[in-house]
């Protein structure tokens, strides 16, 4: 009888665990294969940009008629540019509300996208350190809303600024300009943050995009009474208080009303919610089941 040899089982191939430059690679190619995220983000940042343009064209039309034909009243200063605030043309509040509903939306669909197509699971199969993968996401749509916000931003104030040259047109080195840039750019990335992680906590496209606009546009209306300084508090640490805080002209900010949020307290905001954002989207990802 032919004694039967033992084999050695055949060893499997090990497989080497993805590194952080793979998952960035792999979220940069998840955002960019839907030809909406082409769509939205290019028509977004133009419908913006050209919103406030069209505002700083209409105003230099209206300023030059004025400072021909009409005379100015007594105890009115000679130059027309005193009429209006050049640095709000380039930041009209519907158009940068707009603009923050769609990053707001962009950073819910990379989070829910996944879940509704199912393609989640396969990510997590590949890649089962969920706490990278939301990280990666973080970092790939972060980096690309803020590409995309000093684009907007830094092209909004330079062009209208430009149009308004002969009437009050501010350069970036004027008080309150540089601050203002910076922070309509960085609006971007904080309210894709803030979509994460409500697309995260949803995981629902029309829920998605109705929590963030409840939450960055119709929150901050109920409390902008100034009857009760609590309510007036709570809207302050709203994102869009905040940021019309940041980019109000200084010499206009005696008009903010009795209960303004100081500039030191706006940049807080910003930090804090989207440090609250990026803990909330990584908490719900890693306890919830796929």
């Amino acid at each position: 009888m032919t004694p039967v040899l033992d084999k050695a089982p055949a060893r499997l191939p090990v497989r080497a665990p993805a590194r952080f430059r793979h998952l960035l690679a792999a979220e940069w190619i998840k955002l960019w294969s839907l030809r909406s995220t082409y769509w939205v983000l290019g028509a977004g940042a133009l419908t913006v940009i050209g919103i406030n343009v069209n505002s700083a064209a209409s105003n230099a039309d209206r300023l030059a008629h004025q400072a021909q034909r009409l005379p100015e009243p007594p105890g009115v200063p000679d130059r027309p540019e005193f009429l209006f605030d050049p640095l709000h043309t380039a930041f009209v509040d519907p158009a940068w509300q707009l603009f923050m509903v769609i990053a707001a939306t962009v950073g819910a669909i990379s989070v829910f996208g996944e879940y509704a197509s199912g393609l989640i699971r396969t990510t997590f199969a590949a890649v089962p350190d969920r706490r990278a993968v939301i990280t990666a996401k973080v970092t790939v749509v972060s980096a690309v809303m803020l590409a995309l916000g000093t684009l907007v931003s830094g092209t909004s104030f330079g062009v209208t600024q430009m149009l308004l040259r002969d009437h009050g047109g501010l350069s970036l080195g004027d008080p309150g300009a540089l601050r203002a840039v910076a922070a309509a750019a960085l609006v971007a990335p904080l309210c894709a943050l803030v979509g994460m992680a409500v697309g995260a906590a949803v995981r629902h496209a029309a829920g998605s995009i109705v929590t963030v606009i409840a939450l960055l546009l119709l929150v901050p209306a109920l409390f902008q009474g100034e009857r009760y300084r609590w309510v007036k508090e709570i809207g302050n640490a709203m994102p869009l208080s905040a940021w019309e805080r940041l980019v109000t002209n200084p010499e206009r900010a005696h008009n903010l009303g009795k209960y303004p949020p100081a500039v030191t307290e706006a940049w807080i905001v910003y930090g804090a919610w989207a440090t609250a954002a990026v803990a909330i989207a990584t908490l719900v990802v890693r306890r919830r089941d796929v």
